[in-house]
């Protein structure tokens, strides 16, 4: 049984009082960088020719979409189950069963294509999104330790290494596939021999570097503060007193205005395993007006920008642009996207989380309205995509920061774990929806749409911003 105070006895142990937590976080960081490059590159090898895969196997171009949605489902599927298994054992556990996860749908994959067999395949898809969970996850890992006024910071620079592996992965593909074929295996389930191994390489770079792991020495350096200060997490770091630097920021810091309301109702009465539970982040959001509107950010700047996104290829097509155009388009896309999450990183610290949340309702409004009304303009639909990534990648990084900040450190890993489950159940929504849109009414109302989903986040950033001031006023 588990506690508030720490891992259970089959965990390993936390850091002694006297850890050098700059030297830990230097460490914490190196793995997940490693392990995110590999991962992001297993996950943009497979997925560049799934597509192509699915086809050929189902033999219908209207089935083609299938593998990559199914991907989709499957990173939201394992979200939650992920996120109990770190909330119970660590990071460390829950990462690298997303990675080995991953590793097995890729083999499926490849042995669905010798056996021919479209079940099958859409079976290991659905595995294979697991890479991309562990993918999403790495950026609340790179929280776990990391002071308020540096949270930002470290999230944003786990999502750029990502940049690495979204780069070079379909780029890798097509040789990928042509190394395969002296093995029997058709060349588009290449890149899935080579998706297996990655994820094999990442989960045994997690599993031996992502240690002590960061939510128990998290935890357990929490726990400490509370023998030292009679109060759980006065900091709101969450990283107890171990350390000088562990007091790095206080709820006085930089966060945009907003006050850390964390309301602990019952804790006393409740064990650590209740509060970890989906039930404690569930109510961890519904009582924080700021993760409430982190929650929404999140959700809104992922759906937004995969609708638009997975139908601006069709499109392009539609007005006269060539594979080699609209592969440019998606890779400025991209670009955006990962390239300078560290610049949305710091402007969330140094400036505040909800800044940057208006900064992403205006660079994706602004994307939807250029891509909305290029009308076979394929400079102004890159520049409307370009900003879409950079929309993406500032409500990313702010609310993902601003989620952690918001909730007790005890539920963090239960919420972010929600965080992921909603939000890629909502892109995947999103792009099913996207292309009944464009058939029935067109591009321009697919960024129309897109731009209505910021309504419900603006509202909520007013409410938050609010909030205080009328505390303050009582």
């Amino acid at each position: 049984m588990r506690t508030a105070s720490g891992p259970g006895p089959e965990a390993e142990p936390p850091p002694e009082p006297g850890v050098d937590l700059p030297a830990l976080r230097r460490r914490v960081n190196a793995a997940l960088v490693i392990s995110q490059v590999l991962g992001g590159l297993g996950v943009a090898t497979g997925v560049a020719l799934a597509a192509v895969l699915a086809q050929e196997i189902s033999g219908s171009e209207a089935l083609a979409g299938l593998a990559s949605t199914s991907a989709v489902v499957g990173t939201a599927l394992f979200s939650l189950p992920l996120a109990t298994l770190m909330a119970a054992r660590g990071r460390r556990p829950g990462l690298t069963l997303a990675y080995l996860l991953g590793a097995a749908g890729g083999a499926v994959v490849v042995l669905a294509a010798l056996l021919r067999n479209f079940p099958l395949l859409l079976v290991g898809m659905t595995a294979f999104g697991a890479g991309t969970s562990a993918n999403l996850q790495a950026r609340f890992v790179a929280a776990d330790l990391a002071p308020p006024q540096k949270r930002a910071g470290a999230i944003s620079t786990v999502v750029w290494a990502t940049t690495v592996g979204a780069v070079l992965g379909p780029n890798i593909a097509a040789p990928a596939g042509r190394g395969v074929a002296g093995l029997g295996i058709p060349e588009a389930a290449g890149p899935f021999v080579w998706s297996t191994g990655v994820f094999l390489l990442a989960a045994v770079v997690v599993h031996l570097l992502l240690r002590p792991d960061p939510l128990l020495t998290a935890r357990a350096l929490a726990a400490r503060e509370t023998g030292a200060d009679g109060e759980r997490g006065r900091s709101g770091t969450g990283t107890g007193t171990a350390s000088p630097d562990v007091r790095e920021g206080s709820p006085e810091g930089r966060t945009g205005g907003f006050r850390k309301k964390f309301r602990r109702r019952g804790r006393a009465d409740r064990g650590g395993g209740a509060e970890r539970s989906l039930r404690a982040g569930l109510a961890a959001v519904a009582a924080s007006a700021e993760a409430r509107l982190a929650l929404v950010t999140i959700t809104v700047a992922h759906t937004a920008m995969t609708s638009v996104m997975v139908m601006t290829p069709v499109d392009l097509g539609h007005h006269g642009a060539g594979i080699q155009l609209i592969g440019l388009v998606i890779s400025g896309h991209i670009a955006g996207m990962y390239a300078l999450s560290p610049v949305m990183g710091r402007l969330a610290d140094r400036l505040g989380r909800d800044k940057v949340i208006l900064l992403a309702v205006l660079l994706l409004g602004a994307a939807a309205l250029l891509a909305g009304t290029a009308d076979g303009s394929h400079p102004r639909t890159a520049a409307g995509l370009v900003l879409l990534g950079l929309g993406w990648s500032a409500g990313l990084v702010s609310g993902s920061a601003l989620l952690t900040d918001s909730v007790p450190q005890e539920a963090r890993a239960a919420v972010q774990g929600l965080s992921d489950l909603v939000m890629n159940a909502s892109a995947a929504l999103g792009g099913a929806l996207a292309g009944l849109i464009v058939s029935q009414a067109g591009y321009g109302w697919l960024n129309a749409g897109a731009a209505a989903l910021l309504v419900p986040v603006v509202v909520l950033l007013l409410g938050a911003r609010r909030a205080p001031e009328a505390e303050g006023a009582n």
